[in-house]
């Protein structure tokens, strides 16, 4: 399979236009529109401390700013450690591509740093996470399975790179399920790793889902969604189907700088048409144009 570890390249140019995203109101982001609040003073049984918080956005913003900047955009990441939101956005403005991040989604007990460094690639992968967009509204917004793809197709793998992936992971509880098909996936020890901390990454925001929509029964590796959309859904998808998502982004041995692109919805992913048969987009949300 391919390495991982190759040169930065940069991703495709999107357009710009002054709205949001995930919908293009504003009203909604990266889970759907919730009335929870968790204070700085809340108590937590888990969550982050505002040091990792800006650790975990940071890390992201490093290496998308001037990336974002080379396509034309300057990358404004709003922290509110403060602020009891929990969610998350994207925003445009002339040649502002806003991320606003809320230290309320940051205190909830399911968020993990790398969790959160999911979501900061999330709302980039609005900005630049390639087809399929949104059919409504803005044009430069990937649609949600798409910067949910984004996130472990592209993101989490420049952002874990120069990481010890091996003892990261070796501290964690890892599913078989994950563990057995990475290992399936990819050759190199490192890639392996990195594709389960991605993978596990993704567990930790399907547990904020799950939570956010009172499931009594987590979403898991090896129970993946069945169900086969007649179009494409630019919506949130559902618990299990966003955690598919993750998982096959992570699964993809298409490089990551082999770049996605607005008008493509075969460039720089795994795709049925190009003989792909692990890594591809999850049913339950993705309809493909081209077969």
């Amino acid at each position: 399979m391919k390495s991982l570890k190759q040169g930065l390249l940069l991703a495709v140019i999107v357009m710009s236009a002054p709205t949001w995203s995930c919908t293009e109101t504003g009203t909604e982001g990266f889970v759907p529109e919730n009335d929870m609040k968790i204070s700085v003073n809340a108590k937590r049984f888990g969550g982050l401390n505002e040091a990792q918080f800006n650790n975990a956005i940071e890390r992201v913003e490093v290496i998308y700013a001037p990336i974002v900047a080379q396509q034309g955009g300057k990358l404004v990441i709003d922290r509110d450690w403060d602020d009891a939101t929990v969610n998350a956005y994207a925003q445009r403005s002339g040649s502002s591509w806003m991320v606003n991040m809320f230290g309320g989604l940051a205190r909830h007990e399911t968020i993990t740093e790398d969790g959160m460094s999911l979501v900061v690639c999330h709302e980039i992968g609005h900005h630049i996470g390639g087809a399929p967009t949104k059919v409504s509204g803005s044009s430069w917004a990937s649609n949600e399975g798409q910067a949910d793809y984004f996130s472990n197709l592209k993101c989490l793998r420049r952002t874990f790179l120069n990481d010890d992936n091996i003892a990261i992971v070796a501290a964690m509880n890892v599913p078989a399920a994950l563990t057995n098909a990475c290992a399936k996936a990819w050759t190199s020890e490192e890639d392996k790793a990195i594709c389960v901390r991605g993978g596990m990454a993704g567990d930790s925001v399907a547990r904020l889902f799950a939570s956010l929509r009172s499931q009594a029964n987590a979403a898991k590796f090896d129970t993946p969604d069945a169900s086969a959309v007649s179009n494409t859904n630019d919506n949130h998808p559902a618990t299990q189907c966003r955690l598919d998502t993750y998982f096959q982004g992570s699964l993809c041995e298409v490089n990551f700088n082999d770049n996605v692109e607005r008008n493509s919805e075969v460039a720089g992913t795994c795709h049925g048409s190009l003989g792909h048969k692990m890594g591809l987009r999850p049913t339950c949300w993705f309809k493909a144009k081209v077969q």
